[in-house]
């Protein structure tokens, strides 16, 4: 197989040249620089777009399908999704696309305020909205629903080496038991459009607390909507995204599944990582550990109807 070019500073100004009316003398145009030292297949350009390269074939097949899947959800969501101003083939089979920037920082930097949350209810709304066959018609997958009890007995195991490590207290994963896993399983018939990418990164918040944007589609799925309540869990906190999710119409059990598939996701990740598994920052990682297990008043439902209705 051959090896991918490693994008440097001057291809990223070549391409942008090629793109933009800035610098047609090739000496001028907008300031390039990537958007973190780890990420060298996504840029800033200027202040105004950002460019991402992708870094393989399957990347480049996500890509193209993102800019398609764009167009579809942006009608039925209240924030804005990135809008493409070029894309192409930044190498030989591997695609780029040239987006707008979407202001604002990211969930990492910002709180949520409640009109925030208003926000990402209609986002997780919205989505419910998005015709399923339509988003199969662009070539998104269909993402079968995780095994809460699999992934529980993962967490239990992981919390018991990071309560060795002093950094987490491993009883609190008992709340969580087989018998209460498996009434949290997911329900069939209710998969729905789910970005299946939501973080802290992804999440555009403004200085006053309001989303503004959900940015990177590429993960996008037919699946289990819990994928994304647990992902605004470590990307605002538990108590914001259950908030969120009630107001969107979600029940209980898609909630409390969303809450412990987050909480057992962030103690492995924490766990990987300390042990030298994975990669990423730390600091990050253990807020999202903090996020995940802020504890939420919904916690003391225990008892499930079978067909718990959902609108």
């Amino acid at each position: 197989m051959t090896q991918a070019p490693t994008p440097t500073a001057d291809t990223v100004r070549r391409l942008v040249r090629s793109l933009l009316k800035e610098g047609g003398d090739g000496t001028g145009g907008p300031e390039v620089r990537p958007v973190t030292e780890d990420r060298e297949h996504t840029w800033w350009i200027g202040g105004r777009h950002v460019l991402r390269l992708a870094p393989d074939r399957d990347a480049s097949v996500r890509r193209r399908r993102e800019l398609r899947l764009r167009d579809l959800v942006r009608p039925h969501v209240p924030v804005a999704v990135p809008t493409s101003v070029a894309h192409g083939d930044w190498a030989p089979g591997l695609a780029y696309t040239l987006d707008t920037r979407v202001p604002g920082g990211t969930a990492d930097e910002y709180d949520v305020s409640a009109v925030g949350e208003a926000d990402l209810a209609g986002l997780l709304g919205g989505l419910r909205a998005v015709p399923a066959r339509q988003a199969e018609t662009l070539g998104v997958p269909r993402a079968a629903p995780r095994s809460l009890e699999a992934l529980r007995r993962m967490a239990v195991h992981a919390a018991e080496r990071l309560g060795a490590a002093d950094e987490f207290d491993a009883a609190r994963l008992h709340q969580l038991t087989p018998p209460g896993a498996a009434q949290l399983a997911a329900q069939s018939g209710t998969a729905v459009l789910t970005h299946h990418g939501l973080t802290g990164a992804h999440v555009v918040v403004s200085a006053d607390g309001r989303v503004r944007g959900i940015l990177d589609w590429t993960a996008a799925a037919l699946g289990d909507p819990a994928e994304d309540i647990a992902g605004l869990a470590v990307a605002v906190g538990s108590p914001a995204a259950v908030r969120a999710a009630t107001l969107a119409g979600y029940g209980a059990r898609p909630c409390l599944r969303g809450l412990w598939l987050a909480r057992c996701d962030a103690v492995i990740r924490l766990t990987d990582r300390l042990e030298g598994r994975t990669t990423g920052s730390l600091p990050l990682l253990r807020t999202q550990l903090r996020r995940a297990w802020e504890p939420i008043l919904l916690e003391r439902v225990t008892d499930f109807q079978e067909d718990e209705p959902e609108p």
